[in-house]
């Protein structure tokens, strides 16, 4: 007699399509706890306003424009969050010193520090989805992720 399978309780092998899922989904679940987390009176902050607050950090000075060619975001969608942020005291703008039709953003104090605390709750946050796996373990992973990143960098060969 021949030997029946039970397929229904298999886990079938995952596709890389599955892998993106699933690194989508930590990332997800890591910028909410960032994003969440009570900052400094400010109540909590959308995932965009902190993607703002995080490019002006890392870019002191750029322009709105600036900030829709990176993001490639919808600039009256872009507009709205930076006058959101203004409005709140955690951006600053200045004329441009060259062009007075263009706008100089950067963080205020205020949003320094919030960026700073969003920074210290993704490193928090980090740590926890962590938790678990050893130092060798965690070594392991970001080399492999460190290699899928490459291949996603190398030129793609002629399909």
């Amino acid at each position: 007699m021949k030997e029946q399978v039970d397929k229904v309780n298999q886990n079938p092998a995952r596709t890389a399509q599955d892998v993106f899922e699933v690194l989508h989904s930590i990332m997800h679940l890591h910028r909410s706890r960032q994003f969440r987390a009570p900052l400094m009176g400010e109540g909590e902050l959308t995932h965009m306003e902190g993607k703002v607050l995080g490019f002006f950090a890392r870019h002191p000075d750029a322009t709105l424009s600036d900030l829709v060619a990176h993001s490639g975001r919808d600039k009256a969608q872009v507009t709205r969050l930076i006058r959101a942020l203004r409005e709140r005291g955690l951006l600053d703008a200045q004329a441009d010193a060259l062009d007075r039709r263009s706008t100089r953003l950067r963080l205020s104090a205020a949003g320094e520090a919030l960026q700073a605390q969003l920074h210290a709750e993704g490193a928090i946050a980090a740590e926890q989805a962590l938790d678990g796996l050893e130092d060798a373990e965690r070594r392991q992973l970001l080399a492999l992720l460190e290699r899928v990143r490459a291949s996603l960098d190398a030129p793609q060969s002629g399909r």
